[in-house]
């Protein structure tokens, strides 16, 4: 027998996107074959090909954990995708993602052909907003990402701050405090990213508008294991008494041209760079990377 089970859970603000989702009922259980066809029309939970879903080219997240998404594909054999993807129709076999990337990329690890899907009427930009929104409530994002998204709906859906927090349901100054994350140097933002360092800790280091101070600040976290709490009291005595003479703000053998190509090339990569300087301008670069996938990655920027 077919169960239903009351969809819950979305955004206040995709909610009022797809407008009828307080209305629509998730289909936990395959639909008779029968249906097959007749379903496939804008507004009805239809189950449709994987292979007629393009990827949604407004995608804001890049990098799926592989390991997340093997568990996802085993839950998938044995239970079924219980929560339907989102698209709209292209064409008349074809349908591109909204939202659900991930559950798309399990479904195809899992074998399965056929996967249920809401269909959506929608233009480029709902299709971003709603694919923005979808990651921001639903995905587990890194501070980073989150940030980077409410950017691109601020910058191509232009969204003023207060409209933006009513569209993901949280005040300004939460919106506020992801976006200023986007002043740090590139350096910093990758160590959020790579759960480096919390957002707590960047929130101390924003109190110190000097790079150099900010760096310092973040190597100290990292190097030392601070807390939170101690962070704040490290950026505070900085405040008040400045970078102790005998402390170098970065790395004593890189100057400010070498800081500069540091922070370059960590935004180029999106990961944290060390330039190692040594006499007669010799040294050496350190890229790291945080799985083979990462590698890859780094491997194509530099076209290997």
């Amino acid at each position: 027998m077919t169960t239903y089970q009351k969809k819950t859970g979305l955004g206040r603000g995709l909610s009022a996107l797809l407008d009828d989702s307080e209305n629509v009922q998730t289909a936990v259980a395959p639909r008779p074959q029968a249906q097959k066809e007749s379903s496939v029309s804008p507004g009805n939970i239809s189950h449709i090909n994987v292979n007629q879903v393009e990827v949604n080219p407004f995608q804001p997240r890049t990098e799926f954990d592989q390991e997340a998404l093997r568990e996802l594909s085993e839950s998938i054999k044995l239970q079924g995708l219980i929560q339907p993807i989102t698209v709209r129709k292209v064409g008349d076999n074809s349908f591109q993602l909204i939202s659900g990337e991930r559950r798309l990329r399990a479904s195809k690890l899992a074998g399965v052909t056929e996967i249920p899907a809401y269909i959506r009427t929608a233009n480029d930009q709902q299709m971003l907003e709603m694919a923005l929104i979808e990651n921001i409530q639903r995905e587990n994002l890194n501070s980073i990402e989150v940030a980077l998204s409410f950017q691109r709906m601020i910058d191509e859906c232009n969204l003023k701050q207060e409209e933006l927090g009513d569209r993901v349901s949280k005040n300004r100054s939460t919106v506020t405090n992801y976006l200023r994350l986007l002043k740090l140097p590139p350096a910093i933002q990758a160590s959020i990213r790579d759960a480096q360092i919390t957002m707590g800790h960047a929130k101390a280091i924003l109190g110190l508008e000097d790079v150099d101070k900010q760096l310092f600040v973040h190597d100290e976290i990292i190097k030392l294991g601070l807390s939170v709490r101690k962070a704040e009291e490290l950026v505070r005595e900085i405040q008040q008494f400045g970078l102790k003479k005998n402390t170098p703000a970065k790395n004593e053998s890189v100057s400010f041209q070498y800081q500069k190509i540091q922070d370059d090339l960590a935004s180029k990569f999106a990961t944290r760079v060390k330039l190692k300087v040594q006499g007669k301008g010799k040294g050496a670069i350190e890229i790291p990377f945080m799985s083979e996938e990462d590698l890859s990655r780094i491997l194509e920027l530099l076209d290997w």
